[in-house]
């Protein structure tokens, strides 16, 4: 590549934590690297920048996205689950679910199986782990932390997930040590702290994480209505169900809604309108801004 056509990639895209790049050595006596070409992108980490009308690529190359959510203190939230995996399946890099601090859960603080099964139209995998116990022994899904280990070998990661859930403590677990993330016990609120600021790539020995404040706000603002239908795919499934499925908007009011004819004393309806839920949610943020305004 010529040095004109990388300054044009560059300056449309700049390279970004995760990029692969070609360089060629110093010539004799120099000391200053050249940076040749960016290799082609197998995934990217980025958001809609409204106001510029632009892409911004925060990360690349990421193969899985770990969400990671407290069983024990903070409280679970499932709601940030369901925002984690819109960014997921926008971005196209599936995820992991992983309910972390198990030996701090009670069975009466939510139901984990039912948590896990509503997120199975969309082949999230979860894992149940507890980050202070290796020996933790999962009691309520299939997939523990040697399950965890084995499918993130050779991977390069993001982790996601609310303050105080053990983000690092899960990544010290997994290296074995060999990183060490630890940055501050938990407040009084239950909050933890993370004190990088910059984007950075760590080998965690089993695979490779990649560290970037970018990916931690979890705003969805920049989404269009469309954007969303496509991110809740199971719940766009079941709208095309609709008598008037170009319109419906799936209250009970709703002539000919599908999800009003479910039987709500079925398990399975209650999966269903967990989901629905989850996407009306949503689906009032995305829409405080005009789609127009959100073409990039």
């Amino acid at each position: 590549m010529t040095a004109t056509a990388l300054a044009a990639q560059l300056k449309e895209d700049h390279i970004v934590v995760g990029d692969w790049i070609d360089i060629s050595p110093p010539p004799q006596g120099g000391e200053e690297w050249k940076i040749e070409n960016v290799v082609p992108r197998s995934s990217a980490i980025f958001r809609n920048l409204p106001r510029e009308q632009k892409k911004k690529v925060i990360a690349a190359n990421v193969d899985v996205i770990l969400i990671v959510v407290s069983a024990g203190m903070p409280a679970f939230k499932r709601g940030l689950i369901d925002r984690y995996l819109v960014r997921s399946d926008f971005w196209e890099v599936p995820a992991f679910v992983i309910f972390n601090k198990m030996d701090l859960f009670n069975d009466g603080d939510f139901d984990l199986i039912f948590e896990a099964e509503r997120l199975k139209w969309l082949n999230a995998r979860c894992f149940e782990v507890s980050s202070e116990s290796k020996k933790y022994t999962p009691r309520y899904l299939p997939d523990g932390f040697d399950e965890l280990k084995t499918a993130l070998k050779g991977k390069t990661a993001i982790t996601l997930g609310h303050s105080g859930v053990g983000k690092s403590k899960l990544i010290t677990a997994l290296s074995d040590g060999l990183v060490n993330l630890l940055s501050g016990d938990l407040g009084s609120e239950g909050k933890g702290a993370h004190t990088t600021t910059w984007a950075e790539v760590i080998d965690a020995q089993i695979f490779t994480l990649i560290d970037s404040p970018g990916v931690r706000s979890m705003s969805l603002s920049d989404l269009t209505k469309q954007d969303l239908l496509y991110c809740f795919s199971d719940v766009n499934e079941w709208s095309s169900k609709c008598q008037f499925s170009s319109n419906c908007t799936h209250e009970p009011n709703s002539k000919g809604c599908f999800f009003q004819k479910l039987d709500p004393a079925l398990r399975e309806t209650q999966l269903i309108l967990s989901r629905l839920d989850s996407y009306k949610r949503v689906l009032e943020e995305v829409s405080e801004l005009p789609d127009w305004s959100k073409k990039s």
